[in-house]
């Protein structure tokens, strides 16, 4: 008898999942990981544990903690699977040294994509069986059933994005005793149910919750999910065919067969409609610190609630990324580090880049009068930090000291010694927090937050239709924000030198947040941008500063890329799994 190919856990395993932080909120309970099915939803507290459960893994994806070796030591993310950074410890054999080196394939690939979505939507489905008989009122049960359903096309949502086309297993629970023989949909088949799922449940939820619900599903959500799967499903990695043009067994499977234009126009609207809720905005503070441009930025990370966050990914107190990013000194360890590429993409705080004449970059001062957005994403050598106990900051020494007879990092922080590109990741880290001093933050990580809803519309208004008023003003909206003076963009710009525009202020506003490795995929551009030798930054202190670029990695990319390989002891349980091409 086969195996199933889709993941099954037990009542009891549902019950005992728990996050890396203390949950707060909803997601604030008492597991208990001894119930049976009958104890389990014959309890409303004990089932709307098991739905709050589901919910643990909603941020997995874009986790900066995602890949990791083997002793549990060193994290990295899609930042270090892409060209945005280098990961810890690259000697390790880990998810994104296999991306980065193009050494990725079904024998070795993370199976956490598939495991994961899967076991939570056999979850969902359990809870929907068993909703008649838990004892909520019925608005309850209206509202959870929305929830779970949303979580359903969610995981759903990220199956796709891995894959492309997968099964479908609608409300079917399977168990180890079930001789499954799966088959995967076509991905019009896979968009398809996930649109009607997310259109069910935004009929029914509240637009934004408040209070001890912030974070559960709502219609923004719904919403602002829908737009990013029509967003994917225009874009060209899964249209002709995508990356199995021609071949008629896996040409409607893992994008859609032909060609429609309308589908930029459809995710357009979709993005359109999330605006048109007036539930959210871009976050902007110019009073707390007048002086920094942009600092909100910087501070809508630090802040549990704002104007900005869709679906947060919820947790307790935390030194989450300050324990990953921040520099030795601080207590940081084990994350990943940027490359000097990244650096180089973020213009001057006029707008133009440094590379242009007219910019005002001055090589000898690298880091003077960028977009702000790169101060507060990226730590450099003499980033100033606060030292904690003070409000004086004081300068990261990063640099290789000269002076001497030889030349010596100038601290643990300093470049090849506590970072491989003499960078750090500043994104998101809290600046008042320090991990290995007092002090915690009531952050909580995004999962959608609305400046990407912005982005989305932006670029599928320009692929629809063209750089409309609409599309210069979203942009233009996220650059102000940002902090850059003069924000405005150039007058008549062409189709495609706004496409330049937009994809260039998602790697900027969206980085180290894990889209940019999907990005680069759905645009069809990975072959590029992923094939490349990527680089850091010495900075050496003596006789004057010198800035020298040194080659830290060169990345590889074979065009089987694009999508996942489906994990092969998921194909050897069921051969009727089609692999995906190039395989």
């Amino acid at each position: 008898m086969k195996k199933p190919a889709i993941a099954v856990l037990t009542i009891a395993a549902l019950l005992a999942l728990t996050t890396a932080c203390k949950k707060t909120s909803f997601l604030d309970q008492t597991v208990t990981s001894s119930l049976d099915e009958n104890s389990t939803f014959s309890d409303s507290s004990n089932a709307m544990q098991f739905l709050n459960n589901i919910y643990v893994d909603i941020g997995f994806a874009s986790d900066p903690r995602r890949f990791t070796n083997s002793a549990g030591t060193y994290w990295g993310g899609l930042e270090a699977a892409c060209d945005e950074a280098e990961g810890p410890n690259a000697a390790s054999t880990n998810g994104f040294i296999q991306f980065a080196t193009g050494s990725v394939n079904p024998t070795v690939v993370p199976d956490d994509a598939w495991k994961k979505c899967y076991t939570d939507i056999r979850a969902v489905n359990q809870f929907l069986k068993h909703l008649p008989v838990i004892p909520f009122n019925k608005a309850l049960k209206t509202q959870v059933s929305a929830e779970a359903r949303f979580l359903r096309a969610w995981y759903y949502s990220i199956l796709m994005q891995h894959y492309g086309g997968v099964p479908l297993i609608g409300d079917t629970i399977y168990t180890s005793a079930n001789n499954i023989e799966v088959q995967r949909n076509t991905y019009k088949e896979c968009v398809n149910y996930v649109l009607s799922e997310l259109d069910m449940a935004a009929a029914v939820l509240p637009t934004t919750w408040t209070g001890a619900q912030y974070g559960r599903a709502s219609r923004g959500a719904c919403m602002a999910v829908k737009a990013r799967v029509l967003l994917f499903a225009a874009s060209p990695l899964f249209n002709k065919g995508g990356m199995a043009a021609g071949d008629a067994n896996l040409a409607g499977i893992v994008a859609y067969p032909d060609a429609d234009p309308n589908r930029w126009q459809l995710a357009a609207d979709a993005a359109r409609a999330v605006i048109a809720l007036n539930a959210y905005q871009l976050f902007v503070d110019s009073t707390s610190k007048p002086g920094e441009l942009g600092y909100g930025f910087q501070e809508l990370f630090t802040k549990r609630y704002n104007t900005e966050y869709i679906l947060p990914r919820m947790m307790g107190d935390n030194k989450y990324l300050e324990s990953l990013w921040d520099v030795p000194s601080r207590g940081g360890s084990g994350g990943s580090f940027p490359y000097q590429e990244m650096v180089d993409a973020f213009p001057m705080s006029n707008g133009l880049e440094i590379t242009d004449p007219a910019s005002g970059y001055d090589p000898q001062n690298p880091y003077q009068n960028r977009d702000p957005r790169f101060g507060y994403s990226i730590m450099h050598d003499s980033t100033m930090r606060v030292t904690f106990g003070t409000n004086q900051p004081s300068p990261l020494q990063l640099y290789i000291n000269t002076a001497g007879t030889s030349a010596v990092a100038s601290s643990g922080d300093a470049v090849y010694k506590g970072t491989p590109t003499g960078l750090y990741i500043y994104k998101m880290v809290d600046p008042n927090v320090i991990n290995n001093s007092v002090g915690n933050t009531a952050r909580v990580l995004p999962v959608i937050r609305y400046a990407e809803v912005v982005l989305n519309f932006a670029e599928a208004t320009n692929e629809a239709v063209g750089p409309t008023a609409e599309v210069y003003q979203s942009i233009e909206a996220i650059r102000q924000r940002a902090g850059l003076r003069p924000w405005q963009l150039p007058a008549g710009l062409s189709q495609e030198q706004m496409r330049t525009v937009i994809r260039k202020e998602r790697r900027l506003e969206l980085a180290f947040e894990g889209f940019r490795f999907w990005d680069v995929r759905r645009w069809l551009i990975a072959d590029q941008t992923e094939n490349q030798t990527m680089h850091g930054m010495e900075v050496s202190r003596g006789q004057g500063v010198v800035y020298k670029p040194f080659v830290v990695r060169k990345h590889n990319f074979t065009n089987a890329m694009y999508l996942w390989p489906i994990p092969l002891p998921e194909i050897a349980k069921s051969p009727e799994l089609l692999q995906n091409p190039l395989y």
